[in-house]
């Protein structure tokens, strides 16, 4: 396990790297006896910064929640991060030259709750917990090196819980929907960069379902004293791999009767 001072050395570095727009290394180098335990510490460290410099938590994400991914990173768990104000967009905004480091863009289905969730619950508490449901796109980022250029080792999971489970942003689609009226298993979407189709995917590609997501966030929460409050964001994790955003792009992701989301990276 790693000391506090550890966690909020790491943490440090990770809001510096936030604010400057320049990589650290891999923690997971650095620290290579740290646990998922221990990455969770180093997140708390960052967040708590940003919160102490005045941003407000709005909600979380989930991620790490399709097969692919979880084999890609060698794991059987989603992992999860905090969604802060300065992190949302609206759909069709033009995100600013310089704001990200490496963008990538993510389709999601966004949860936003109106009543506490608690441990214990249920895909039909969640459905039941949830004021609606929009389309969105989570936008990732690394403040952390996805490889390290002298072994060439990987980012691991360490590294991505971490680094706010590589949560930067969110661009909310407009099209509200009752969680109760949809099969999410089913909402999916047709995503392009610049014109041209780069992923498709389904909701069911989350856990099977897009809910499952949120309850076993709930449980995680549970075990540090915390919860998924009212009127707080959730997005329960992406059903298509990851595609870049460098500057210039235009991602259009078409979700069928469910609307479209647009955004174009300066």
């Amino acid at each position: 396990m790693l000391g506090k001072d550890d966690a909020e050395k790491a943490g440090a570095a990770l809001y510096e790297a936030e604010k400057t727009r320049t990589q650290i290394g891999l923690l997971s180098l650095a620290y290579p006896q740290a646990t998922l335990d221990d990455a969770y510490a180093i997140q708390d460290a960052f967040v708590a910064r940003k919160l102490a410099a005045g941003e407000r938590q709005t909600g979380w994400k989930i991620g790490l929640t399709s097969k692919a991914m979880q084999a890609a990173l060698n794991i059987s768990t989603p992992d999860s991060g905090v969604l802060t104000g300065t992190m949302m967009f609206d759909d069709g905004a033009t995100i600013p030259a310089g704001r990200f480091i490496q963008p990538r863009i993510e389709a999601e289905i966004a949860f936003v709750m109106k009543q506490q969730l608690r441990p214990g619950a249920t895909l039909t508490d969640v459905i039941n917990a949830t004021d609606f449901i929009v389309p969105a796109l989570e936008i990732l980022d690394t403040r952390i090196l996805r490889v390290d250029p002298a072994t060439k080792k990987p980012r691991t999971i360490i590294d991505t819980v971490a680094d706010n489970a590589a949560n930067a942003g969110v661009v909310m689609g407009s099209h509200r929907m009752r969680p109760d009226a949809v099969d999410m298993r089913w909402i999916g979407a047709i995503v392009a960069r610049n014109g041209e189709v780069e992923e498709t995917g389904l909701g069911a590609g989350i856990l099977d379902h897009p809910a499952r997501g949120i309850f076993w966030l709930v449980e995680r929460l549970a075990r540090y004293g915390r919860s998924i409050s009212a009127g707080e964001v959730v997005l329960a994790g992406s059903f298509i791999r990851p595609i870049e955003a460098p500057p210039g792009s235009t991602i259009f992701a078409d979700y069928g009767s469910a609307g479209t989301i647009t955004c174009h990276f300066g």
